[in-house]
C-alpha cells in the first residue's frame, strides 16, 4: 500500500493514473470542464462568473496540480456535477508551472474539457490596476509593469494549447460576458440574454446597442443640490423623476413596446441584445429607468437579464 501523502502534499499524476477508473455512466455524466487561464486582470473573474451564472461548478485560483484530483471526484458514481470551470493562474506559485503536463494528462484520459486564455493589452492591463489599486501577483512589492513581464514569460506558453482565446482590450464585463455566451456558453433554447445598459450622453453613446433610448425629457435631478449626489438607484431620485408622472406616463408606452420587441427578437433566433438608456450624464434618469426594466423582465424565465450602469460612477 502507497503511504499516505503528508498533509499540506499533494497527490503525484501517477497515484491518481492507479486509482480505479470511474464507470461508463459516471464519465458520460460529467460533459465539460472549462479551464479558465491568462493574464492577471484580463478578465478571469467575470469569466468565472458568466459560467457559474450558467450553473457551472467554479473554483477559483486552484492549482493545477488539483485538476485533475477535482476531475476524479466529478466523474464519482453519483457525483452530481456535470460541467465544471476553474481558473488556474500564477496565484498558484510554483504549482502553475505543471499546468502544461495536467492539460496533456486529461488529454490523454478522455476528460471533455476546453481551455480559455484571457489577455489584453500592456496599457489595458495597467489601466484597470491602478483602477481597483491591487497589487499584481508577481510584484507585491515592485511595479505593476514587472510583475506583467514575469507573468508574460510563465502564460504565453499556454497560448497554443488554448481552445479560445479572447483578448479583452476594449472590452467591458458586460461585453466579455456576452462574448463568452455567444462562443463558449451552452446555448439555452428559447432564452434571449438581455443587457439594460444606462448611459450619459455627454460621454458618447452605447456603440452595441440594439435598441436606444433617449430619456432626457424627463425631470432632471442634476439640478437639484440635494439630489445631485445620489443616483437614479436610490428612491428620492426616483421619486423626483416622477414627480408630474411623466415617468409612470413614459412606462405605460415603453412596457407595452418592449412587451411586443421583445418576443419577436426571442423568436427569430435572437441570442443577445442591448437596451440601452441615455440621459446627459448617465448617473440619474437612465439608470433608474435601467434598472426597472432589468427588473420587470429578469422575472421572465425566457430572458436572462443584467443591469449595467456605464458612467454612473463618473464624477458628478
Amino acid at each position: 500500500m502507497s503511504p499516505r501523502p503528508a498533509e499540506g502534499e499533494l497527490e503525484s499524476t501517477s497515484e491518481l493514473e492507479s486509482k480505479p477508473e470511474p464507470s461508463a455512466a459516471a464519465r458520460l455524466a460529467f460533459k465539460d470542464l472549462v479551464i479558465i487561464t491568462g493574464f492577471s486582470g484580463a478578465g478571469k473573474s467575470t469569466a468565472m462568473a458568466a459560467f457559474e451564472d450558467e450553473g457551472y461548478f467554479c473554483v477559483d485560483n486552484l492549482p493545477s496540480e488539483m485538476i485533475r484530483s477535482l476531475v476524479e471526484l466529478f466523474r464519482h458514481e453519483g457525483s452530481k456535477v456535470a460541467r465544471a470551470a476553474v481558473v488556474s493562474d500564477v496565484r498558484g506559485g510554483s504549482y502553475f508551472e505543471g499546468l502544461d503536463t495536467i492539460l496533456d494528462d486529461l488529454r490523454s484520459s478522455g476528460v471533455p474539457h476546453r481551455v480559455l486564455f484571457l489577455e489584453a493589452d500592456e496599457q489595458t492591463l495597467l489601466t484597470r490596476y491602478k483602477e481597483t489599486r491591487r497589487r499584481h501577483p508577481l510584484a507585491p512589492t515592485g511595479s505593476i509593469v514587472e510583475g506583467i513581464e514575469r507573468e508574460r514569460g510563465l502564460v504565453l506558453p499556454l497560448r497554443h494549447r488554448a481552445d479560445f482565446v479572447i483578448d479583452t482590450s476594449g472590452l467591458t464585463a458586460a461585453m466579455l460576458r456576452r462574448k463568452l455566451a455567444e462562443e463558449l456558453l451552452p446555448v439555452r433554447k428559447g432564452r434571449l440574454a438581455i443587457t439594460f445598459e444606462s448611459f450619459g450622453f455627454k460621454y458618447g453613446p452605447v456603440r452595441d446597442a440594439d435598441l436606444m433610448f433617449d430619456v432626457r425629457f424627463l425631470p432632471n435631478p442634476h439640478y437639484e443640490s440635494d439630489l445631485r449626489p445620489l443616483t437614479g438607484d436610490d428612491p428620492p431620485v426616483r421619486d423626483f423623476i416622477n414627480r408630474d408622472g411623466a415617468l409612470d406616463a413614459f412606462y405605460e408606452l415603453l412596457f407595452p413596446l418592449l412587451d411586443f420587441l421583445l418576443p419577436q427578437y426571442l423568436a427569430e433566433g435572437k441570442a443577445h441584445m442591448v437596451v440601452a438608456v441615455g440621459c446627459t450624464g448617465g448617473r440619474h434618469r437612465s439608470v433608474t429607468i435601467a434598472r426597472d426594466l432589468a427588473r420587470r423582465y429578469s422575472a421572465s424565465e425566457d430572458y436572462l437579464v443584467e443591469a449595467v450602469n456605464r458612467d454612473v460612477a463618473r464624477a458628478v
